[in-house]
């Protein structure tokens, strides 16, 4: 099982441009899709703290990256994830870069962004784009059961260059990646943890309207995240459904 997570990835972009994203678009024709609305918290750390607890915020209490001036690490966050769980009953299953904290989280395996995974430069974002790729196309030639990777890349560039002709591009560089990896499973999940749109259009901002560098921030998270299942039975309809879907998963394997 394959579970790929699209941090601030929005079907705002991909739906105009499935032409020019043969893979979103090859998966929308043979998958499901469906868009998501987050009816919580849009703070990524909180929504994929849900996503791979199955807990909502108010009972996992993971509420930002930083709490109380404290920069969270795992040890702060009080609940037992799916890979936790699972591994204890003997599932080969690995997790890489889930960004719930900063460095991203990794479990049975080991991988360390630029920057943490928090720089905004084009150049890094590149290359932690094609690192990240690498290191699941290695992970996934050892078949374990369950991989769960999530890349930050889109919710990185889309709050700089949101409405941008660049971000499409970025887009397009995703769309690649998933061609390279959904080989390796038949049993796909792809979620993003919110969608996207215009600064002054969000009901919440993430990030001030300026950040300390001078850069400017043209988009910040909206509700509608994106959803694609490929033979999943499970009904996904909130991000904590991810969690109870990779559980239904086992039990039927």
């Amino acid at each position: 099982m394959l579970i790929i997570g699209l941090d601030g990835a929005t079907w705002k972009v991909i739906k105009p441009n499935l032409t020019k994203l043969p893979t979103f678009n090859k998966l929308c024709g043979e998958s499901n899709h469906k868009t998501i609305v987050v009816k919580d918290s849009l703070i990524s750390a909180s929504v994929w703290c849900s996503m791979f607890s199955g807990k909502p915020e108010e009972e996992h209490k993971h509420t930002n990256f930083i709490i109380n001036n404290v920069v969270q690490e795992r040890k702060d966050i009080k609940v037992d994830f799916i890979w936790d769980i699972l591994s204890k009953k003997g599932i080969d299953i690995r997790a890489l870069s889930i960004p719930l904290i900063y460095p991203p989280y990794n479990f049975n395996c080991d991988f360390t962004p630029i920057r943490n995974g928090l720089s905004q430069e084009l150049s890094d974002i590149e290359i932690d784009l094609e690192r990240t790729t690498r290191k699941a196309i290695e992970i996934l030639k050892q078949k374990p059961d369950i991989f769960i990777v999530v890349y930050n890349m889109i919710d990185r560039m889309s709050h700089i260059h949101w409405g941008e002709k660049i971000l499409l591009d970025f887009y397009q560089k995703i769309d690649r990646a998933l061609e390279q990896l959904i080989k390796f499973d038949d049993k796909i999940i792809i979620i993003s943890d919110h969608g996207f749109c215009d600064w002054e259009e969000s009901k919440v901002h993430t990030l001030t309207k300026k950040t300390p560098k001078g850069k400017i921030i043209k988009g910040d998270h909206h509700p509608e995240a994106i959803l694609i299942t490929k033979n999943i039975n499970y009904e996904i309809n909130k991000p904590k459904d991810i969690f109870f879907s990779i559980l239904e998963e086992c039990k039927t394997h």
